[in-house]
C-alpha cells in the first residue's frame, strides 16, 4: 500500500465504509470514530478505522 493511501478524507472514508459522509460527520461530532484534524479538514488513518470497525463488528 502506498503511503498516501494510508490517510483517508472524510469523502475518501465514506466510500471505504459504504456510508454516506454526513454519517462519518455524525461520529466525529460524537467522537465515535478515530480521527484527526489538517487545519480545518479531518483526517483518518485506515490502520485505525479498521481496527475500530474490528471492533464495533464484535459488539
Amino acid at each position: 500500500m502506498k503511503e498516501e493511501d494510508k490517510v483517508l478524507t472524510v469523502v475518501e472514508v465514506a466510500e471505504y465504509l459504504h456510508v454516506h459522509p454526513s454519517t462519518i460527520y455524525r461520529l466525529l461530532r460524537r467522537q465515535e470514530i478515530p480521527a484527526f484534524r489538517v487545519g480545518s479538514d479531518w483526517r483518518f488513518n485506515r490502520e485505525s478505522i479498521d481496527a475500530w470497525r474490528t471492533a464495533r463488528e464484535k459488539q
